[in-house]
């Protein structure tokens, strides 16, 4: 808003000062950076993020897999909430003893948890794993990652926008700061005539 308002420094006015038409052409400049600058940017950003955040969904998809284990007992502790990211919030998550086989045919045993509301042995879940069936967090899904890297460019836009009106503020202090100083020194020199008689005032 403030670099819309400067704009406002062109229209004609006899009291107009040099400086005011400066900041005019600086407000004009502020909105063609934010207009054009800022979207770019966002859009540069976003891309960027989505191609790294989509090789690593391809990666964690070719590193990670699915395998079925088999729960051996429930094992004593509060169920915990569901995991954020898995495709169904009501799922409740407990904590049990089980037994899986590794994709590269290890047997594998261990406490883990499960997405069963009341496990019993002989019950089966699903787990993710490495390649040598250790568990490991389900990989990231390609809508999460397009939703990630749109935020990531979305935020990089803000931040670009303000980053140029941070700059025209700063400007602009300066700019004030310097006529505030001339301001002090054409009244100091008026000042010790300033009401002496026979002055003119």
């Amino acid at each position: 808003m403030g670099a819309i308002r400067g704009l406002w420094r062109w229209r004609r006015n006899p009291l107009r000062r040099a400086t005011d038409l400066v900041e005019a052409w600086l407000a004009l400049a502020v909105l063609l950076l934010v207009l054009v600058a800022a979207p770019l940017t966002g859009s540069l950003v976003g891309a960027l993020a989505q191609d790294a955040l989509q090789r690593s969904v391809r990666e964690q998809h070719a590193d990670r897999h699915v395998v079925t284990a088999t729960v051996v007992k429930k094992l004593k502790g509060a169920e915990i909430d569901p995991d954020p990211d898995s495709a169904t919030a009501r799922d409740v998550r407990s904590r049990v003893l089980a037994d899986w086989t590794g994709p590269d045919g290890t047997a594998q045993h261990g406490a883990v948890m499960a997405s069963l509301n009341t496990p019993h042995t002989g019950d089966h879940f699903t787990l993710w794993t490495d390649g040598h069936g250790r568990v490991v967090a389900r990989p990231l899904d390609a809508a999460t990652a397009t939703t990630h890297a749109v935020l990531a460019g979305f935020g990089a836009a803000l931040l670009t926008a303000g980053l140029v009106d941070s700059g025209r503020r700063l400007v602009l202090w300066r700019m004030v700061r310097r006529r505030y100083a001339r301001w002090d020194r054409a009244w100091e020199r008026a000042g010790p005539d300033w009401g002496r008689t026979g002055t003119g005032s």
